[in-house]
């Protein structure tokens, strides 16, 4: 098992994609939220639970929110890596990571998209890879246009090493 690391260019673009916010906001909406709720979110897309709202209700700074990042970045290099057992180039690491980072880390690990990375002969719903990953383009089960342009830009990354936000 290969341990890759996500690039400066990976980095920023994730950033750019998540984007700083120091108050709390319902991730579902992108509105301030001044009470928990499930989508409560901070940083660079860190997901508050019910135990954390007391540290993040009133907001953080900017170095606490990059701290936060780096610590809730980790466990997805660490994941895409275990997950993967197919030599990878920079960019399609990172394309991996962005994608886990957003949709969690057990929908990544038990997905189509990845027995495909590992194996593009296996057998799954879909026609090729391509189609795997821009399956994961739903929010509560309907079609979100933020997902489909940022499932394009991650598919950008992984096949054609184009680190653009759209």
């Amino acid at each position: 098992m290969a341990q890759y690391q996500i690039s400066e260019k990976g980095l920023k673009l994730l950033r750019d994609v998540e984007t700083l916010r120091l108050i709390p906001y319902d991730d579902q909406t992108g509105k301030e939220t001044k009470g928990w709720t499930t989508g409560a979110t901070i940083g660079f897309g860190h997901l508050i639970n019910q135990a954390e709202w007391s540290t993040y209700k009133n907001g953080i700074t900017e170095t606490a929110a990059n701290n936060l990042f780096q610590q809730d970045l980790a466990p997805f290099v660490k994941l895409v890596s275990a997950s993967i057992a197919a030599p990878l180039e920079p960019n399609k690491f990172d394309a991996l990571v962005i994608l886990a980072y957003n949709i969690g880390p057990q929908s990544f690990q038990n997905s189509s998209l990845v027995k495909l990375v590992n194996d593009p002969d296996t057998q799954t719903p879909f026609d090729n890879l391509e189609a795997a990953w821009k399956a994961w383009n739903k929010s509560q089960g309907k079609i979100m246009n933020g997902l489909t342009n940022r499932r394009q830009c991650e598919w950008n990354i992984y096949s054609k090493n184009i680190y653009e936000r759209w």
